[in-house]
């Protein structure tokens, strides 16, 4: 904040009030500042002093937890008596890590563990309300987006089968009907494109479509192509498009509100070989696995009799030949490959969400495992927070990308089963999608949160440096 000279004769704003640093920063708010950042490096030594405790302890912890992560390897890779060895080996060594991490006596070393999450948490606390991005706040912030007025004929497509029932057990139907929504429920045999395709018809702008991400992926089609816009209500199992559009995934029926007065943006659609999704596809490991018949009855009984064959000894890589970031022929195959619409974010805790959803860009993630050895050094850097330090790990940003076979490939479209023919072509439609979102939605993901954290502490420091920020981010992407 400037300055200028009291115009002649005016008395001037005192000398208190008006004081600046070099950098042209209020020493009031220079001083604020500065108080924050030396609360956060105390409660933060004082936390890390201690976690770390007695150091000595250090290198038994991470052996103990090394030797519990590649026991977990051998577990899901390996069967039989191979497995029952490698389960009780690891199931060991974490009971061991958390005696050793505790001290000898569990029931006195409860308590400073106590004191450190406290700690810790009081420390990330402090930063969050002193960056104005707590979680109250940005409730009570205006939701990212621009004002539209209420629906002039909204209509409601219900999966009742998805999130195991969610639809009936918040009683949708009967809250569409309080609103004035039409409700139309997807039954046994419907197709659900002609189903949105009708109700466009019939005279509705703006639909909506309360289930998983897959049926998500097959309303927003038709909302972009007809030009209506869209209501995304979480009555699925995971709900990650609602999520990354920052809505309370709980709050089932406070996503009808987006029928009312709201606040709508547009996002960007993805498309494999002119199929629409949008979160992701995965191919290699995951798509093979929900292929599977007995995967929606029995998912973990399923994964631990498929890993061994896909993982184990003797595997090998899938056929996904494609081009890596850097341009090189990838031909030796990878485990896993996943594409979203969007990158996924970065920092830890922040992977399973996007930042944006409007970069007009794609989020490719390859990962290789070369065998018993690179798998531990993998999930140890996993552990660790930074899988990222793994070299078989590689991600990247294309506006394009394509994927080729010797023979048909199995996806994950969505979380649905699907298999197409190679090659796959992917592509992203910018700003295709119009989202309308309740006006006391958060609207931003928990990686857009994260990065808005960040920003502002960087803001934060600047301004107890003296130096003016010139820091502009939007980390949501949204207006």
């Amino acid at each position: 904040m400037g300055v200028g000279t009291p115009s002649s004769g005016s008395p001037g704003p005192s000398s208190a009030s008006t004081a600046m640093s070099a950098g042209g920063i209020a020493v009031r708010h220079r001083l604020a500042a500065l108080a924050v950042v030396a609360g956060v490096v105390v409660v933060g030594a004082v936390a890390v002093l201690a976690l770390v405790g007695d150091v000595r302890r250090m290198p038994v912890e991470l052996a103990l937890l090394a030797i519990a992560v590649v026991g977990a390897w051998f577990a899901v890779t390996r069967r039989g008596g191979y497995r029952v060895v490698a389960v009780l080996v690891g199931t060991a060594a974490a009971v061991g890590y958390l005696l050793v991490s505790f001290g000898p006596d569990p029931s006195q070393g409860f308590g400073p563990v106590l004191v450190r999450v406290g700690l810790l948490a009081a420390a990330v606390t402090l930063v969050a309300v002193a960056a104005g991005v707590d979680t109250g706040r940005l409730r009570r912030a205006a939701t990212p987006g621009d004002p539209v007025p209420p629906a002039t004929r909204g209509v409601l497509i219900i999966n009742p089968r998805s999130g195991g029932g969610k639809a009936a057990r918040f009683r949708l139907a009967e809250a569409c009907r309080a609103r004035g929504i039409e409700a139309v429920e997807l039954g046994p045999g419907d197709d659900l494109v002609e189903l949105a395709e009708r109700a466009v018809t019939g005279g509705a702008d703006v639909i909506g479509m309360a289930g998983g991400d897959g049926s998500q992926a097959l309303v927003a089609e038709v909302s972009a192509r007809r030009g209506v816009a869209m209501v995304v209500v979480p009555a699925g199992t995971r709900n990650h498009l609602a999520l990354d559009l920052g809505l309370d995934r709980a709050d089932v029926t406070g996503a009808l509100d987006a029928y009312g007065a709201a606040v709508e943006r547009t996002v960007d659609l993805a498309e494999v070989n002119g199929r629409v999704f949008v979160n992701n596809v995965s191919l290699g490991l995951y798509a093979a696995i929900i292929r599977s018949p007995e995967y929606r009855e029995a998912k973990i009984d399923t994964t631990l009799d498929a890993l061994p064959d896909m993982l184990g000894r003797g595997s090998k890589p899938f056929d996904l030949r494609f081009t890596g970031p850097t341009g090189q022929p990838q031909e030796r195959g990878v485990h896993v490959l996943q594409i979203s619409n969007n990158p996924y974010g970065h920092a830890p805790g922040t992977w399973g969400n996007r930042p944006r959803l409007d970069t007009g860009r794609l989020g490719v993630i390859a990962l290789q495992l070369d065998g018993d050895r690179s798998a531990a050094e993998f999930l140890l850097a996993a552990a660790r927070g930074r899988p990222e330090q793994y070299d078989g790990l590689l991600s990247w940003e294309p506006t394009s990308f394509e994927v080729d076979s010797a023979g048909p490939i199995d996806l994950g479209l969505d979380g649905e089963s699907i298999r197409l023919d190679p090659p796959l072509r992917f592509t992203v439609r910018p700003h295709a999608l119009r989202v309308r979102l309740p006006e006391h939605a958060i609207g931003l993901s928990p990686a857009a949160r994260e990065m808005r954290l960040r920003t502002a502490f960087r803001k934060l420091l600047s301004t107890a440096a003296g130096r003016p920020s010139s820091t502009h981010t939007n980390p949501g992407g949204q207006r």
